[in-house]
């Protein structure tokens, strides 16, 4: 027996890093997994020898697009929130189409899937919606992050406004705020910058390493399954110790 068996799971960004990890391990864990990315051609790739996952196309910042994928969709059980960019820079390099572009992935798209999901959760009596956020967000603060920040407080504070609301109707909700996440969009930008050396090691918490992909899927998965059947409107903080005095 899985610890999703029976469960439908809707997941973003699931072509690479902590989004890749989240659908595999659901799968593993008996869920019927609907994995969705902007890169479908990676994703594809990434899941095509996996039993339970299925592939699909989606931007998740076009409200058409996200209506058109749910309404294929019977029933969702967890819908897991995993999209996201990270513009560098403080408030002053941060321009209007940043501003946006930032708050349009990062934020406006879980408000798209939340307010079309949510209804069928209702309706079944039961879900859990996972969003990914971070401790750079009302958590801690991290320079040269301001539009990034921004938007994930603004991701905390929509989990615990839809928790509060729903706490009735069998519908969780919780967010997972981590640290720095060995993944291929970091790597990315270690590599864009100028000392990729010194760059890495910014990144390096108290513990003494990154975290890694599966330990932020290892959360999601026991937030999306029913041993945590009490726990609704929390910030879960998972940072290698960053947040330590």
């Amino acid at each position: 027996m899985g610890r999703l068996d029976g469960k439908v799971a809707l997941c973003t960004a699931s072509a690479q890093g902590i989004g890749l990890a989240t659908a595999l391990a659901f799968a593993k864990e008996g869920a019927r997994v609907i994995a969705s990315d902007v890169n479908i051609s990676k994703l594809e790739q990434e899941v095509k020898d996996v039993p339970g996952i299925e592939a699909k196309l989606l931007n998740v910042s076009d409200k058409d697009q996200v209506t058109a994928l749910v309404d294929q969709i019977d029933r969702v059980d967890i819908l897991f929130n995993c999209a996201g960019i990270v513009p560098n820079g403080t408030i002053l390099d941060c321009d209007e189409a940043t501003w946006d572009q930032a708050m349009n992935v990062n934020l406006k798209s879980l408000y798209f899937l939340c307010q079309v999901v949510i209804p069928k959760m209702v309706t079944q009596g039961s879900g859990s919606i996972v969003n990914m956020s971070s401790s750079v967000s009302n958590i801690k603060g991290a320079s040269m992050r301001f539009a990034y920040s921004v938007s994930k407080a603004g991701v905390n504070g929509l989990t615990k406004a839809i928790a509060a609301d729903f706490v009735s109707k069998g519908v969780r909700c919780n967010s997972i705020c981590p640290a720095a996440v060995e993944s291929p969009s970091l790597q990315e930008r270690i590599n864009g910058a100028p000392d990729p050396v010194k760059a890495r090691a910014t990144f390096q918490q108290k513990i003494g390493r990154m975290g890694k992909p599966e330990e932020i899927a290892a959360l999601a998965l026991y937030l999306s399954s029913d041993e945590s059947g009490y726990t609704t409107g929390q910030e879960l903080v998972v940072d290698g110790g960053w947040s330590l005095a």
